[in-house]
């Protein structure tokens, strides 16, 4: 069955637009939720974040009719990406409590390599990755260092984000199933599985309004406008190109780190991130296809 557009007018918006959206939010709110830490411990603020975006998810779209008119392959398909959300947040939480966003972002980055990689068939492409690449092993050379323990877990998170990219584009071409309907169902379902992770650390947050108030914001801003972002992005852009474009994400973390961390990049990063950029500017979109 085909589905009507996620949202009127989605399709009047450049998707390299929504991608830029979602990669300032994607850190934007974890920048904030590093601050909360010092109200709620990480596992806490993972498990507001996710409960707070099913809950508005929930108000928004009602997606479990989605479910129920699902086929298996679909659901089955929904049920993973909750898992990872559950799951890579929590992993992604612990890191950068204990490393600089920038150093998570850097690492976040590595994996996808290999999905950018595999849609790069032009010369023009190929050195577009090649000059991505080289600005996030800079910002990774430099910045790999640090707690052995939030070094392995910004790793972990870095490939559950690869998998995030795998399975939330699969969705967003999805004929059978509106992409923010999908999403919302896969948001609802990390809801237990974060539950389970980290629940019993949110409990004192419960006895703070402030920490409640600001765990709220962290949820809309992290987990709510990037996704929604993303999925639009994604309904346009092949797979490979939108992975190439998560080498953004590192010189965006390293921007918000300025602004709202006061994490100051050095010359070299700051040489990086121009690297990415350029990258990022001479790629062409390939004729689209449908990539599994």
């Amino acid at each position: 069955m085909q589905v009507a557009p996620a949202i009127p007018r989605a399709a009047s918006v450049r998707p390299e637009l929504y991608f830029v959206g979602s990669a300032v939010f994607h850190y934007l709110g974890p920048a904030f939720a590093v601050l909360l830490f010092a109200r709620v411990e990480p596992l806490g603020v993972a498990w507001l974040r996710i409960a707070t975006a099913a809950a508005v998810f929930a108000v928004w779209r009602r997606p479990w009719h989605a479910f129920r008119r699902a086929d298996a392959g679909t659901r089955r398909l929904v049920i993973a990406l909750g898992v990872v959300f559950a799951v890579m947040n929590s992993c992604f939480y612990v890191a950068i409590d204990r490393l600089p966003l920038g150093t998570v972002a850097a690492i976040e980055f590595l994996p996808v390599v290999a999905l950018a990689a595999a849609g790069a068939r032009t010369a023009r492409n190929v050195a577009a990755l090649g000059l991505a690449v080289a600005g996030v092993y800079v910002l990774t050379d430099v910045r790999l260092q640090g707690d052995p323990v939030g070094v392995a877990f910004a790793f972990a998170n870095a490939v559950l984000f690869a998998l995030y990219i795998v399975l939330a584009h699969r969705i967003a071409r999805n004929p059978s199933l509106d992409r923010i309907d999908g999403l919302a169902l896969a948001m609802l379902l990390a809801l237990p599985a974060i539950t389970v992770i980290g629940g019993w650390s949110a409990a004192a947050a419960w006895r703070d309004p402030v920490a409640i108030a600001a765990g709220l914001g962290v949820g809309v801003a992290s987990s709510v406008i990037p996704y929604v972002f993303d999925q639009l992005a994604m309904a346009r852009l092949s797979r490979s190109t939108y992975s190439l474009m998560v080498s953004l994400l590192p010189a965006t973390a390293t921007v918000i780190g300025v602004v709202i961390l006061a994490q100051i990049p050095s010359a070299a990063e700051a040489c990086a991130v121009a690297l990415v950029i350029g990258g990022i500017a001479i790629h062409r979109e390939p004729a689209r296809r449908l990539e599994a």
